[in-house]
């Protein structure tokens, strides 16, 4: 999921520099939308890790 996080923020760029104000945008907003359900992801297995008592690693 972070590496769809990444694609869409380099999207968003590309089309930034290009003027593409309307798709830089939306694209950004995915990226970012991605990137918070990632994070929330990572935490939530984290602690579900944690109260099983198993290692992260």
């Amino acid at each position: 999921m972070l590496g769809w996080a990444i694609a869409f923020f380099i999207l968003a760029i590309v089309a930034a520099a290009l003027g593409f104000g309307g798709i830089a945008g939306a694209s950004a907003g995915i990226a970012q939308i991605l990137f918070f359900v990632f994070l929330a992801l990572l935490v939530l297995t984290f602690v579900v890790r944690a109260v099983k008592g198993k290692s992260v690693t």
